[in-house]
């Protein structure tokens, strides 16, 4: 189970980095030049994301392996959103918008559902 552990957590950075050019790529900023930007947005996301989200149980052998988990991604971005904001605004030197992280966390919250739907119908599928 350690490897379906690391193959998800794997995908999660990937979702969060593809979520993150998404954004960016909405408001015409999907350009090289942008990288340093971009950066500043997905290193907070990852960060808030693996320090909160087992705390949620969304890295639980048991928990990931149910589609009734699927509801912890919520209650875990409402968590995470507002503390990447901030430490997006802390390495941006600006404020923490809370329109931003209305946008970011249900973004995220949504891509990541996704994402999450996806690893259990393969996990499930590999399982049979």
């Amino acid at each position: 189970m350690k490897k379906n552990i690391v193959f998800l957590a794997i995908g999660d950075l990937l979702a969060i980095a593809i979520l993150t050019f998404i954004g960016f790529a909405t408001h015409g900023e999907a350009d090289v030049s942008f990288l340093p930007r971009m950066s500043a947005a997905f290193f907070p996301v990852l960060v808030s994301w693996f320090l909160l989200a087992p705390w949620f149980g969304l890295f639980d052998e048991q928990v990931i392996s149910s589609p009734k988990s699927l509801w912890r991604i919520l209650p875990a971005m409402l968590a995470v959103a507002p503390l990447a904001v901030i430490l997006r605004a802390a390495i941006l030197n600006s404020a923490a918008l809370p329109i931003f992280t209305l946008v970011l966390g249900s973004t995220n919250a949504f891509g990541m559902l996704i994402w999450r739907a996806i690893y259990l119908f393969v996990i499930q599928r590999n399982a049979h």
